[in-house]
C-alpha cells in the first residue's frame, strides 16, 4: 500500500502528535497509526445499489489507498440526494452525472476535479431513439402529437438536455408531445423496443451498452436525433474540503487515467479521467440556468 502524499502527513502527523501529548506511553502508539477516513459516493448508475458498489468500489479503493486512508463508500438512491450530499458535507468526494454535479455546485460549490473518460473520450451524448419502423425523419418537426418519453428530471441526457434544445427552437414538450417524464434509462430503451411509446430520451453509452448485454437488439429500434458533444461524469469534491487534500485527490484520481479498466478499476469501457476546467461543464450549466433548475 502507497504511503501518504506529502501534502497529507502534516494533517496526520499533526493528529499523532496531540494524542500522545493528551496520553503519553505506548497506549498511544495505535492512536498515532489512525488513519484519516475519507467519505465518498457514487451515483445510481446500475440496476442496482449491489450491481453499482461492485462497479465502482475499486476505483474509491485505489484512491483512498494512494492517499493512505481508509474510505466508505454510499451508493445513492438518485443523483439530486447525491448533490445534496455533497453540498451538505456528509460527502467528501463523488462520482456524479453532469447535471448532479452541477445541482451540487450550485447548491454548495462543489469543484469538479476530473471528468470521465469513456472508450478513450471525455464526451459523450443524449439522443432520442423511435422504433426501427417509425415515420420521424426530421426529428422534432416531424414528431409533433407523438408519443414521447422523457427520462428522470434529474437526468442530464434523458431531460434537461433534450428539454433545453428543444426550447431553444419554440419548442415546449410538454404541449408539442403526447408527453410523460420520469422512467429510468434501460426502461426508456425498452419501451421504444416494444412500441409503448414513439419516442424517448437516452443517452448513447447505455444504448451500446443494453445493445451489448443483449438487453435490447439494435435492430429494434433507430436513433432520430443526437446531440452536441456533453461532458462525461465528474468527480467532484465538497467546498470546504482542505485544499492540500483536494489538490491529493486529483492527482490521485488523474493517475488511474488510461490504465484502469485494464487492471480493474474502472467498470466496463471507462478507461480514465481528464483534468476538468472552468468551460468543461458549460453547456449544462447554461441549460440548466435557461429552465430555472440552478440560479
Amino acid at each position: 500500500m502507497s504511503p501518504a502524499p506529502a501534502r497529507l502527513l502534516p494533517a496526520v502527523l499533526a493528529a499523532a502528535a496531540l494524542a500522545l501529548t493528551a496520553c503519553g506511553g505506548a497506549a498511544d502508539t495505535a492512536a498515532s497509526e489512525e488513519r484519516p477516513t475519507l467519505r465518498f459516493a457514487v451515483g445510481p448508475f446500475l440496476p442496482s445499489a449491489t450491481d453499482t458498489q461492485a462497479a465502482y468500489e475499486p476505483f474509491f479503493k485505489a484512491v483512498a489507498e494512494k492517499l493512505g486512508a481508509d474510505y466508505e463508500l454510499e451508493v445513492s438512491s438518485d443523483y439530486a440526494g447525491l448533490a445534496v450530499s455533497l453540498a451538505s458535507g456528509k460527502t467528501d468526494m463523488a462520482w456524479m452525472g453532469p447535471f448532479g454535479y452541477v445541482l451540487a455546485a450550485d447548491k454548495g460549490g462543489a469543484e469538479a476535479i476530473a471528468t470521465v473518460e469513456y472508450d478513450g473520450k471525455p464526451v459523450y451524448h443524449s439522443i432520442v431513439v423511435a422504433p426501427k419502423n417509425t415515420k420521424v425523419k426530421d426529428y422534432p418537426r416531424d414528431a409533433k402529437g407523438l408519443r414521447m418519453s422523457f427520462a428522470e428530471a434529474a437526468s442530464t441526457s434523458g431531460w434537461l438536455i433534450p428539454t433545453f434544445l428543444l426550447k431553444k427552437e419554440g419548442i415546449d414538450p410538454k404541449t408539442y408531445f403526447d408527453y410523460s417524464e420520469g422512467a429510468a434509462h434501460p426502461a426508456q430503451e425498452t419501451a421504444v423496443a416494444t412500441g409503448k411509446v414513439d419516442l424517448a430520451t437516452d443517452f448513447d453509452r447505455n444504448r451500446n451498452a443494453m445493445i451489448e448485454a443483449g438487453t435490447i437488439k439494435a435492430e429494434d429500434s433507430v436513433i432520430v436525433w443526437t446531440s452536441p458533444d456533453l461532458p462525461n461524469d465528474a468527480i467532484a469534491v465538497r467546498k470546504d474540503l482542505d485544499a492540500d487534500l483536494v489538490a491529493d485527490l486529483e492527482e490521485a484520481v488523474l493517475s488511474i487515467e488510461h490504465d484502469g479498466a485494464e487492471n480493474g478499476l474502472l467498470p466496463r469501457h471507462y478507461t480514465g479521467f481528464v483534468e476538468s476546467t472552468e468551460s468543461t461543464y458549460e453547456l449544462i450549466i447554461e441549460a440548466a440556468r435557461d429552465l430555472g433548475r440552478i440560479k
